[in-house]
């Protein structure tokens, strides 16, 4: 499991200092490109030498609880299932180990033309 500390700032919140509920969207993100970049892997070269992007397919969200401006949360990511096109990866937002936000994310992968792909098997291997 990886995990990803996320900090809320005051731009991140509405009128009422809560965290506007697409920014839960942007910490899980974030926390997705660090989970990529720990497992070895350099997105940027992905796509210049192979022609290969990370597209989101699907989220199904819940948002448990709110957080607040000033909150330290963490962001955990870990693999539900991966085939030869598709990764699926359960994400949480928690505060103090109680989560917030919970997503499950399906990413697949596509050439720079926008045709779908096989994963890049250094991915499948990492991630199994």
């Amino acid at each position: 499991m990886h995990e990803f500390r996320v900090q809320v700032y005051y731009e991140d919140t509405d009128m009422a200092g809560i965290v506007y509920h697409a920014n839960y969207l942007k910490y899980i993100e974030r926390a997705r490109s660090d989970w990529v970049r720990s497992l070895g892997v350099d997105q940027n070269a992905l796509r210049e030498h192979e022609g290969v992007v990370f597209v989101l397919r699907r989220i199904e969200a819940d948002y448990r609880a709110p957080a607040r401006f000033g909150e330290d949360l963490m962001v955990t990511t870990r693999t539900a299932s991966v085939s030869g096109v598709r990764l699926v990866l359960h994400q949480e937002v928690l505060k103090a180990g109680a989560p917030l936000f919970t997503a499950e994310v399906t990413l697949v992968a596509m050439t720079l033309d926008g045709l779908p792909t096989r994963l890049p098997q250094q991915i499948r291997r990492k991630v199994h």
